[in-house]
């Protein structure tokens, strides 16, 4: 039994699980509750040199968290929703569901530009099977890459490869300013700033253009750059909550091509279904993004192939209806079935599993069988980019709401 007037919530221990877990704890403080934080390392925590997607079975970063809550060690559990599995223990419930964050995925880039600016063969790096899917098929000429880590990590290695250009083209011009002996005289622009060929300011010198980096430029530079990445795709809610949307270039992603994962963006209380559960709905549940996670989990629940197949369901409350978009793709992202629906709120759940079985025999069930096969010879099922990205596709199921 908890103590009176505090809330014991369980959460991983990454930067921005811990900042997702505060957002929580701050709604539940402002109605007067005091919290208190467990940190838990979960499989997915623990297994760093492998992608999400050869972890096993979705949960990788939910089962512990769940099972400190079933033990009567915590009240509750925050999660990104879209990493909960399809099945919880019967005993828990979905408390509440706070406000929700910007759902769609955004393009990041070392300079800004869109995807239709990207070069001819350019590297994307996403280890999420929705996402792969999608960028094919907008994009086939582009070349797909697995990435892996958290946010600030993803970030440094879309950004290494530019930087170390830079660095090396500026270490050049050093190197011709010290050693002139006359010859060498940079081009002034109106400003009095010498520039090189390549625009480069060479007044500048190198420890001066190093110390006017970011902390997050500067542990680029000195990352070994393994694959050269032009761009990365990642939840624009996950780069928000690291606070890093003002240290990178990047553009959102159309929810209507790239249609997100079910639950992106949104954060997920869990407890054991009781009196300390309604009292944290009755906190920080919001009905809204309650009603459209809980269309979007069903749908993927139904089809059943969220940790296998790349499927992309949106949900948005749109006065006595929920418009519901649905994309599956083939893992080249060159079949697909693509679908959407005005759903009765006052019938959502229902509702959306009878979208969901329509969607199945146009065609969707077939995509997913397929993908299927193709995930047992690959020697896991994919939950895409869980965890600090707030960006991968997870595995959802329709929530089990608090009376």
């Amino acid at each position: 039994m908890r103590t009176k007037g505090t809330l014991r919530l369980a959460t991983r221990g990454s930067r921005l699980a811990r900042r997702q877990a505060e957002l929580v704890g701050e709604g539940l403080e402002n109605r007067r509750y005091d919290v208190a934080f467990e940190t838990v390392e979960t499989t997915g925590d623990q297994i760093r040199d492998e992608l999400i997607h050869r972890l096993g079975k979705t949960g990788a970063f939910v089962r512990e968290l769940d099972e400190r809550v079933l033990a009567g060690d915590v009240d509750g559990a925050v999660h990104s929703m879209k990493d909960m599995p399809t099945e919880q223990p019967a005993e828990l419930v979905t408390a509440a569901v706070p406000e929700r964050a910007r759902p769609g995925d955004v393009l990041v880039t070392p300079d800004g530009s869109t995807l239709e600016e990207l070069p001819e063969g350019a590297v994307v790096g996403t280890s999420s099977l929705r996402r792969r899917a999608q960028l094919l098929s907008e994009r086939p000429d582009l070349e797909v890459e697995p990435i892996r880590g958290n946010v600030d990590t993803r970030l440094e290695k879309v950004l290494a490869p530019a930087l170390q250009a830079e660095r090396e083209r500026r270490r050049e011009a050093d190197a011709n300013r010290k050693g002139d002996t006359g010859s060498y005289k940079p081009d002034y622009d109106d400003n009095g700033e010498g520039e090189g060929e390549d625009g480069t300011d060479e007044t500048v010198t190198v420890d001066d253009w190093y110390a006017s980096l970011t902390d997050l430029e500067q542990r680029a530079l000195d990352r070994e750059v393994d694959v050269h990445y032009d761009a990365l795709v990642l939840a624009e809610a996950g780069l928000d909550r690291s606070g890093l949307t003002d240290q990178v270039e990047y553009v959102p992603l159309p929810t209507q091509t790239f249609v997100p994962a079910p639950g992106q963006g949104a954060l997920a209380v869990t407890a054991e279904d009781g009196d300390t559960a309604r009292e944290i709905k009755e906190a920080i549940d919001h009905p809204r993004s309650r009603v459209e996670t809980t269309v979007e989990r069903t749908i993927l629940a139904e089809l059943g192939g969220g940790c296998i197949a790349p499927i992309g369901i949106y949900a948005v409350v749109q006065g006595a209806y929920v418009h519901a978009s649905v994309q599956v793709f083939d893992q080249d992202g060159e079949k697909s079935v693509v679908g959407s629906r005005d759903l009765p709120i006052e019938s959502h759940a229902d509702a959306a599993s009878e979208f969901a079985t329509d969607l199945a025999d146009r065609g969707a069930a077939d995509l997913i069988a397929a993908a299927r096969g193709d995930d047992a010879g690959d020697g896991g099922a994919d939950v895409g980019e869980a965890g600090d990205a707030d960006g991968g596709d997870g595995n959802a199921s329709r929530q089990g709401d608090v009376e």
